[in-house]
């Protein structure tokens, strides 16, 4: 299984206004989703795992 990686360098990925409760596991992160969520890009990457549709487990 390949693990997803993102790219979270860009400055939009982090919100200078203060911290808000990530969406998957309700910890504070000052962290964005590329939609403007907030959650910790740990917890992203381990969501899109979890839930991407790989070859052979359609």
């Amino acid at each position: 299984m390949i693990a997803v990686a993102l790219d979270w360098r860009s400055p939009e990925h982090f919100d200078h206004t203060g911290d808000k409760p990530c969406v998957i596991c309700h910890k504070r992160t000052p962290l964005r989703s590329d939609r403007g969520k907030p959650v910790h890009k740990v917890c992203a990457e381990d969501w899109i795992d979890r839930h991407s549709v790989r070859e052979g487990n359609k």
